[in-house]
């Protein structure tokens, strides 16, 4: 690939040496875990978390005579994933022997794509903010190919004392290695990079996005240089499985080689790895390049080939989109751009939102996933997957507040019970006695009573009308927070003398 470096060099993305400014260059290599039934190349399973070798077909574990067959829906797979990265669909593409051995490689070769991939050129754009002004930053990351390819077997060094075990469950199994352009200059791009590119592919059903199942892993490459000068040597950190990996190891791997270059030495092109107990990189071997690998055509595979009407059937099959899905919320719903990116973020938050907001304001609906629901999800430990407060039993919540049955705090209450307890909200309200007194009379009962136990409030309110506040703090506490709020700062300002 050819190196074009199209950032301008931005100062508050500088990392500063001792010796003066440098910027770093990032590029990432992401493998993806096709989401199919079956291998690349066999019918094995793919299921995760089965028994060792017991995924294992005759093409996987290389036996003799073995000839591997396309899976079409692989195929299909790697082409919805560049069309959602608005990326060239190559009707022709090639698979290719990648030469290197390996205990858990049985073939000797991967089967791979190198010339000529079944995705060309295509962008993401990621979003960085809000800053301290509320503003975001768009920034479009360069997309340099996708191509298919089978994983490797593992090997496990851990079972034995003197030995190692290789388990064949994973080879054969489809990948789509995308591989970005060097565009991205700090961890925070980077970081942002994966999260998207993981939300792309969980949109449109290519890839689970497991990274701590190891079904999308990143080779992150990482440089150094001075602003202004061309691209420094690139090291690349192997497999990392964990978003905020790939932020720490970027930011150690930047610093290793700032402090070499200032010392006087070099880069040395390598392979390293990420530690995350101790939170830096270290050596694995030497960096391969493309002759290393000896590549040539498989000889057993022929051109893929496709036309322009197996593209068209799955392009009009493809979902709503993040980005096009968070435009449409602020456009239709009113919603902040933040808000609206917080919901698109994973397609299930993004699902859930939208069958609590149907029929309901975009707004309360949006306010009440995001500040309630999701911050109580984070609060235990839970995705939105394995969230206890249905859609329904949410939007039932905000219709009971839209009526007027229940005030905003004691929705407050009667969430925690639902997140807690289960049931249906207005059973509960019913059942608890938990409905909002708006009989004013009741209301101005206490309300009498308040000002009537404090008459030394009552002349602070004369010398500082903003003082009445503490009169409906009162009322409301007296009526365990079920009198109407407006009711009640109506009631106090009248009985007060306060002019609205």
């Amino acid at each position: 690939m050819t190196l074009v470096d199209v950032r301008t060099p931005d100062p508050k993305r500088f990392i500063p040496g001792a010796t003066g400014d440098w910027e770093v260059i990032v590029g990432m290599e992401v493998h993806a875990q096709v989401l199919s039934n079956s291998k690349l190349f066999s019918g094995a399973s793919t299921e995760f978390g089965k028994p060792q070798n017991s995924n294992v077909s005759l093409v996987d574990a290389a036996m003799p005579g073995m000839l591997p067959v396309i899976n079409e829906e692989c195929v299909k797979q790697a082409v919805r994933t560049g069309l959602g990265l608005k990326a060239q669909i190559n009707k022709r593409s090639l698979f290719d022997r990648k030469n290197y051995f390996y205990p858990d490689l049985p073939q000797g070769y991967q089967i791979s794509q190198f010339k000529d991939p079944i995705v060309g050129e295509g962008k993401i754009v990621i979003s960085l903010g809000p800053d301290r002004q509320g503003q975001f930053e768009d920034i479009e990351i360069g997309i340099e190919r996708l191509h298919l390819e089978q994983d490797a077997g593992k090997s496990m060094h851990d079972q034995h004392a003197t030995m190692s075990y290789v388990d064949l469950n994973r080879s054969g199994v489809a990948l789509m290695e995308i591989v970005s352009k060097p565009d991205m200059r700090s961890s925070d791009e980077a970081k942002a990079y994966m999260t998207k590119l993981r939300s792309i592919v969980r949109y449109l059903g290519t890839c689970d996005g497991n990274m701590d199942e190891g079904s999308m892993r990143a080779d992150v490459n990482v440089s150094v240089r001075r602003p202004g000068e061309g691209f420094g040597t690139r090291c690349e950190i192997k497999n990392v499985n964990s978003i905020r990996f790939i932020g720490q190891a970027i930011e150690y791997e930047a610093r290793r080689q700032i402090g070499i270059l200032e010392e006087g030495g070099k880069i040395d092109q390598e392979t390293r790895l990420f530690d995350p107990n101790k939170g830096e990189t270290r050596s694995m071997r030497s960096k391969e390049d493309a002759h290393d690998y000896r590549y040539f055509p498989d000889p057993d595979l022929l051109p893929l080939e496709f036309d322009d009407a197996f593209i068209k059937a799955l392009e009009v099959d493809l979902p709503e989109l993040p980005d096009d899905k968070k435009e449409r919320f602020v456009r239709e719903l009113g919603l902040s751009i933040y808000d609206a990116s917080v919901l698109v973020s994973e397609k299930a938050i993004a699902d859930y939102f939208e069958a609590v907001a149907a029929g309901r304001d975009g707004k309360t609906a949006a306010n009440w996933v995001i500040n309630d629901l999701l911050g109580a999800l984070n609060r235990t430990g839970k995705d939105i997957e394995q969230t206890p407060v249905s859609p329904a039993q949410l939007g039932a919540i905000i219709d009971l507040i839209k009526a007027g049955t229940i005030s905003g705090k004691i929705a407050k209450d009667l969430f925690e019970i639902v997140l807690t307890e289960g049931g249906d909200p207005a059973e509960i309200v019913e059942a608890r006695g938990m409905k909002q007194v708006t009989d004013t009379g009741a209301i101005e009962k206490a309300v009498d009573e308040i000002i009537a136990a404090n008459p030394d409030q009552v002349e602070k309110v004369k010398a500082k009308p903003t003082m009445a506040a503490w009169f409906v703090g009162q009322v409301m506490k007296a009526t365990g927070g079920k009198a109407n709020p407006q009711a009640v700062q109506a009631l106090v300002k009248a009985k007060l003398g306060i002019e609205e």
